[in-house]
């Protein structure tokens, strides 16, 4: 990620929106819109699908639930971010059990991107 660019970038959109880069109040707005992205996309390498491989054997035919996972990512469309919490339950197949921490470790890599939320709940059922 080449926060430099984001930086040279934020400052031009605030002059052409007619703002002064340099006043005062939002002089480190650049650098924090930068450190923002760097956080927010910096697990874009990361494949969610991988974050549920670890799976093992367990007799175990009861739902499965992990309830409030922090869920944030950026709209494809707007570039402003969506923060919101993510619950995830499934019953077990075939006595195959992925880990809860599994499960909290997938939201890391599934907020690190750019997302459409109209999709969102379609495209987390498709990955669990």
């Amino acid at each position: 990620m080449d926060k430099a660019k984001i930086e040279k970038a934020v400052k031009e959109i605030l002059k052409a929106v007619g703002e002064d880069p340099a006043r005062p109040d939002i002089k480190d707005t650049p650098r924090r819109v930068a450190d923002m992205y760097e956080e927010i996309l910096g697990g874009t390498k990361l494949n969610p699908e991988k974050e549920l491989d670890v799976v093992f054997e367990k007799d175990h035919d009861e739902i499965i639930l992990l309830k409030g996972i922090p869920l944030y990512s950026i709209c494809e469309h707007h570039l402003l971010p969506f923060i919101g919490k993510a619950h995830v339950a499934y019953i077990p197949k075939g006595n195959r059990v992925t880990g809860l921490s599994k499960l909290a470790r997938w939201s890391i890599a599934w907020r690190s991107g750019y997302r459409c939320r109209e999709r969102l709940t379609t495209d987390i059922a498709d990955v669990v």
